[in-house]
């Protein structure tokens, strides 16, 4: 029989057991943050018609999407969170409460060139606030006091949370005679950070065709910066021009000035002209977020506020405000930089029960005991001598070793091996479950990410 080479495609992440540990963590902490929001898990399908995807139609979208044929079915996989929840909403939406808030983490496809961070198969982790013909603006003051607790929740506390609004930089392309080419201008501009104001400005003259007094406005314009307040007393200075551009203006008035009430310090959220978000689907207050110290990583956590994304599937109307996080990208990123905590354990057992007689039926009545308490428990079944079984839980990196010889069984109790500092202990089964419910405490209190 011919052997085929195993191997993973590219752009695909799989990975060994400890860091897949690190992973389930990073998703734990999201749903426990997401869920003291009050928001609902929601699981769509990876599969979807591809005309249901594809509602919009055109643009890099069709090009990277994962597109087959079985039978007569026109199949796609899904390329985010975010149009699968516009489809569910239109299609649940009389069975469903409004506000309906939801958190979804899944996998989503895009056949995009893969490079270093960037992938083919990877994790979202997206939470939307849907509303019944409105949405207060309350909505989008509330959605960046949840990402704030969210990586506050992963360790972090040097991270910006940047915040703009879509119909403040309509209106202002409004007031310059340029509605027409609003679109092509804030995909260019939310390139920024990416390629600099310079070459922005090339972008603009040379393929949204402005001249270079439009040119130099616009980057004028989205250059003022300040603390928040300085900010917002600038912009002051364009209202009367455009209704679009103050109703904007009002929004973010009202979305910083919630901001504090939510519990988010000023130092964690900014007011940013350059943020544009490149989807056209973004209607009013836009996010993005930041680690200070690791500006080349780029955006963390990114969303805004939708009004017509829905309309694909329904006349009702349905606005929406999410974020979603590229949790793949951001796991290998910091992966990469060394911020993920090694420290905290990642071993698939907190202790590895060894029997020490020829009947294992009192290891197992003991390693059920540890269960029942909510010690994480396997029981080493193989005809090993003693120090491989010890090698086996060092490789693991259990914490604890519990030893059932016949003394122990003798004395209704077990010794307990703390196997990073080598202390033992002889105890009975539930001294035994406390202590190590104890040891296991302390060995999980750190950050998911290191500062």
């Amino acid at each position: 029989m011919e052997r085929i080479k195993p191997r993973t495609l590219s752009g695909f992440m799989e990975l060994l057991p400890a860091p897949q540990m690190q992973m389930e963590r990073m998703m734990e902490t999201l749903r426990k943050t997401y869920s003291l929001y009050g928001f609902s898990p929601l699981d769509t399908p990876v599969i979807e018609s591809a005309d249901v995807l594809l509602a919009k139609g055109g643009g890099e979208t069709e090009k990277q999407i994962y597109r087959f044929t079985k039978g007569d079915a026109d199949l796609a996989m899904r390329f985010d969170l975010t149009v699968p929840l516009a489809k569910y909403v239109a299609l649940h939406a009389g069975e469903l409460q409004f506000p309906f808030r939801r958190y979804q983490i899944g996998k989503v496809y895009r056949g995009e060139r893969a490079q270093r961070g960037r992938f083919r198969e990877f994790y979202q982790a997206d939470i939307d606030i849907i509303g019944d013909g409105k949405l207060d603006i309350l909505n989008e003051a509330e959605i960046p006091s949840i990402i704030y607790r969210t990586f506050r929740a992963f360790g972090l506390t040097r991270f910006q949370i940047r915040v703009n609004n879509r119909k403040i930089l309509s209106g202002f392309y409004a007031m310059e005679g340029l509605s027409e080419k609003s679109g092509d201008i804030m995909r260019t501009v939310d390139k920024l950070d990416k390629i600099g104001p310079e070459k922005v400005g090339v972008i603009l003259m040379e393929d949204c065709g402005l001249t270079e007094q439009q040119k130099d406005e616009i980057l004028r314009f989205i250059a003022i910066s300040g603390s928040n307040g300085e900010v917002l007393t600038a912009l002051e200075g364009y209202r009367g021009r455009n209704d679009l551009f103050d109703q904007g203006l009002e929004e973010l008035k009202a979305v910083t000035g919630y901001l504090t009430q939510f519990g988010v310090p000023e130092e964690n959220f900014a007011v940013d002209l350059t943020i544009a978000r490149g989807l056209d689907y973004y209607t009013g207050t836009v996010y993005e977020t930041t680690l200070l110290d690791h500006p080349e990583i780029g955006s963390v956590c990114s969303g805004g506020r939708y009004d017509n994304l829905a309309g694909y599937y329904t006349e009702r109307q349905l606005p929406g405000v999410g974020i979603s996080i590229g949790l793949t990208r951001l796991f290998y990123v910091l992966g990469e930089q060394k911020l993920l905590n090694d420290g905290l354990p990642t071993a698939p057992a907190d202790a590895l029960v060894l029997p020490m007689t020829a009947d294992p039926g009192p290891a197992i009545a003991l390693a059920t005991s540890l269960r029942e308490a909510g010690i994480r428990t396997q029981v080493y079944m193989e005809q090993k001598k003693f120090k491989q079984k010890m090698a086996y839980a060092d490789k693991l990196g259990i914490p604890y070793a519990v030893l059932l010889g016949e003394d122990e069984i003798a004395a209704g109790k077990c010794s307990v091996k703390d196997l990073s500092t080598g202390e033992q202990v002889t105890v009975t089964a539930q001294e035994a479950a406390e202590m190590i419910s104890a040891g296991m405490q302390k060995r999980n209190a750190g950050a998911l990410i290191l500062e």
